[in-house]
C-alpha cells in the first residue's frame, strides 16, 4: 500500500530528493503517485513535519 502526504506538508522538498522511484510530485502540498510508490518508507523517515503516512 502506498504512502500519502497529509495537509501537514510544508513543501520543503526533502522527500522528493529521497524517493528512489520518483513517485513524489511538487505542489502546495506534495503528492505521492500510488501507482509508482513501492512503499519503501524512505520519505517517511526524512519528512521533518511527519506529514507522510501509510494509506
Amino acid at each position: 500500500m502506498a504512502h500519502v502526504i497529509t495537509d501537514d506538508c510544508i513543501a520543503c522538498g526533502t522527500c522528493i530528493d529521497e524517493c528512489p522511484v520518483g513517485a513524489i510530485s511538487e505542489g502546495d502540498i506534495y503528492k505521492i503517485d500510488p501507482d509508482i510508490c513501492t512503499d519503501c518508507g524512505t520519505c517517511v523517515d526524512v519528512c521533518p513535519s511527519e506529514a507522510i503516512v501509510e494509506a
